[in-house]
């Protein structure tokens, strides 16, 4: 029988880039991170929000700079890439979390172009993520990356399809770049949150949020923010070497609960 071999669980050191950095998820990643010892590049369409994200980390010790960056421009994302790598020294961990929520029937006026938004920033706003980050994690000694869907790619909603559609592109990317880059030692897993308070989920009445929580999770509440952060932190720990190409959704049991 082999000795015990002891895995880290550190963050320590290592540098992240979280998109959409600025609210929600994406604030609760990068604050997380930080709190853990790891250098943030927090990163968001709303610059001022992402840098106010940043000022407050450091103001607690945590390291951490910003950049605003439109997911939706190849030019931008390969630009705020390099320029974090170069500021931190490399870059072991991508987060793409940066998303948005467009309703629309299938028959609707501007469908097309709500189809089109969507896919550019759920969708291809990854994999250009990927690519322009990939010499840098081929070079790291923990490279990770994480891919926030949703639980409207295991499931749909009404009104959603251009939603569901790219999020589920997100599950179909996440599973084969795992497999594609598992050479180069880079793990590549999914999390699908569901019912989250966020400020996509703001608009819905709360009293409509307590009814829906009840019928539909196991858990009968709306995850926090900080909740899905600790799953992705956890898919980004030095001991987690071995998963990859997993989907996890982070839903209270919704996906599991039948009636």
């Amino acid at each position: 029988m082999s000795d015990f071999k002891q895995l880290s669980r550190s963050v320590k050191g290592l540098r992240v880039l979280v998109t959409g950095a600025a609210s929600g998820m994406g604030r609760a990643t990068a604050q997380v991170f930080a709190a853990e010892g790891a250098q943030v590049a927090a990163t968001d369409f709303d610059g001022d929000g992402a840098q106010a994200v940043a000022a407050a980390i450091v103001a607690r010790g945590g390291s951490a700079k910003a950049w605003t960056l439109d997911v939706s421009s190849a030019a931008n994302i390969k630009t705020v890439v390099d320029a974090v790598a170069q500021a931190f020294g490399g870059l072991d961990i991508v987060i793409n979390n940066a998303g948005i929520s467009v309703v629309t029937a299938i028959d609707a006026d501007g469908y097309d172009e709500a189809w089109d938004k969507s896919i550019s920033v759920l969708l291809t706003a990854h994999q250009r993520m990927i690519r322009a980050a990939l010499p840098y994690l081929r070079r790291s000694s923990c490279p990770r990356i994480v891919n926030i869907a949703s639980t409207e790619a295991l499931g749909a909603t009404a009104l959603h399809s251009p939603y569901s559609a790219a999020k589920a592109g997100v599950v179909g990317l996440t599973r084969s770049l795992a497999v594609e880059l598992g050479r180069d030692g880079i793990t590549v897993n999914c999390i699908c949150p569901g019912p989250i308070s966020t400020g996509m989920t703001q608009r819905i009445k709360d009293e409509h949020k307590e009814i829906y929580a009840r019928r539909r999770t196991a858990l009968h509440r709306y995850g926090d923010p900080e909740e899905v952060a600790h799953v992705t932190l956890s898919l980004c720990l030095p001991a987690s070497s071995f998963l990859t190409g997993a989907i996890i959704p982070v839903d209270g049991g919704l996906m599991a609960r039948n009636a």
